[in-house]
């Protein structure tokens, strides 16, 4: 399988036809958002993946009532951590302990980089840094969708405030920044189905150095 076709099959899909995406398919696309790169490897986000179709509906109006919140199969919504705790830091170095089998000790200097990183940022710096975070993790999930042959369509047309108010994202202490629809396109009734992929040239694109 060629990525660049894969990559040429895939686009923002408009609409999408409800049909279920095959769940090893599905698997596939939340494992690649799992295993993204981040920053330190912190991963300080979530992605809540939200099936159920009634939620969905509370989620249409603070979306703009666009039509893929209800037409995919599944809507991924990023969100960043409100705080960066000692305690999710201590967490994270215990996690690679046992991972690696490595004493805490070993691991004390990397977690102080880490404690020193975070302490230095404003919360408001922490959420943009985290979503930074997140935007690589979405750009896995659209490349392993598009392998799959499943339509996706990444989404920042919302009201921030008001999704967190609809999934209580506030109780979770996170912040929605993103959203990934994912499902079937709807092949009769999205109009960019079968449309030429526009992109500037590589020539005006890269600057060669």
């Amino acid at each position: 399988m060629s990525f660049k076709k894969q990559l040429n099959w895939r686009y923002a899909t408009k609409r999408m036809n409800g049909q279920k995406v095959d769940e090893t398919k599905f698997q596939n696309i939340l494992d690649a958002i799992q295993l993204a790169p981040s920053s330190m490897g912190l991963q300080p986000f979530s992605v809540l993946v939200i099936k159920d179709p009634e939620t969905r509906k509370k989620m249409a109006p603070v979306c703009y009532n666009q039509p893929q919140i209800t037409e995919a199969d599944a809507i991924l919504v990023f969100a960043a951590w409100n705080n960066i705790t000692k305690e999710s830091v201590n967490t994270y170095i215990s996690n690679i302990a046992d991972a690696r089998n490595a004493p805490l000790e070993s691991l004390e200097g990397f977690k102080q980089n880490i404690l020193g990183l975070v302490g230095g940022k404003t919360q408001e710096e922490l959420v943009t840094w985290s979503a930074k975070q997140a935007y690589i993790a979405l750009g896995f999930g659209l490349f392993a969708a598009a392998i799959e042959e499943v339509d996706t369509t990444p989404m920042e047309g919302f009201n921030p405030e008001g999704l967190d108010e609809v999934l209580q994202l506030d109780k979770k202490g996170l912040k929605s920044l993103a959203l990934l629809a994912v499902g079937h396109r709807d092949a009769e009734n999205d109009y960019l189905n079968g449309a030429v992929k526009v992109r500037r040239s590589a020539d005006d694109f890269f600057i060669h150095i």
